[in-house]
Order: C-alpha cells, then structure tokens, then sequence
C-alpha cells in the first residue's frame, strides 16, 4: 500500500517542478491548474492550491488552508551534505542547518510554498530502514 500525503502549496507549476527537479519524484497526474499528484517510490504527495474545492477548499470554519507549517515528509539521503550542497546550488532554501540526533543528521528544506522535506542520512550502524522486519527469540 502507497503512503499518500497532501501538501497545500500557493502554485502547484512551481511545486512539481521542485519535487520532479530536485527530489526524484515523477509527475503521475496534473489534471487542472490547482491540483496534482507526484510520487517517490511507494510515496505519492498530492499538490493542492488552498481556495477551490476538494482539498484545498476552506474548513467548515471558513478558514482558508495555508502551506508551510512544521508537518514534513522525510526522505532519506546516502550523504546528506552532498545533497545539501546540490540543492543550495540549486537555489533551494533550508529552515535549519544540520542537526545531529540519536539515528542520524537532518535538514529540513523549504518547498517554494515553505513546506518542509527532512532530509535524513541515518547512522548506519542503529538505522533499520521503514518497513523492515527483524528476527528474535520472542517472535511468534
């Protein structure tokens, strides 16, 4: 089963160029000017422009839906300074610099709406990557 997750972005153009340009997704569907999907491996992110209907329309509050919050997908990198220093090249804006936690570093880049990608390189010798499975004595 696919991880699906909506990022509301101010111009779904822009954002499919960074995510296609810069991350290695692909372009699945963009089948109107405020909505498209894009996918990473099992990952797809679905790109909504906040103020028409679906997903990006205002909550039952009124209150219109804006990008940019601290929610984030995280992808994981085999060297994270590398892509750091790729993406900086690029003109791609980060909200932190590199933080060193107890599995691995990480950044946290800016899509052009201001959502965030964490981008992770994990200490190799604790990480087990999502989804995968370990034997032990007390499995049943």
């Amino acid at each position: 089963m696919a991880a699906c997750f909506r990022y509301i972005v101010d111009d779904v153009d822009a954002a499919i160029d960074f995510y296609t340009t810069h991350l290695g997704f692909t372009l699945e569907m963009h089948p109107a000017p405020a909505f498209a999907e894009i996918s990473r491996g099992d990952m797809h992110l679905y790109l909504t422009r906040p103020g028409g209907g679906g997903g990006g329309a205002p909550t039952p509050s009124g209150e219109p839906q804006r990008p940019g919050g601290w929610n984030r997908i995280h992808l994981t990198v085999d060297d994270l300074d590398a892509t750091i220093s790729r993406l900086r090249a690029a003109g791609c804006a980060f909200r932190t610099d590199v933080v060193q936690g107890v599995g691995g570093r990480q950044s946290l880049l800016q899509d052009p709406s201001g959502n965030l990608v964490e981008l992770f390189e994990p200490n190799t010798a604790q990480y087990v990557a999502p989804g995968a499975r370990t034997r032990g004595a007390a499995q049943g």
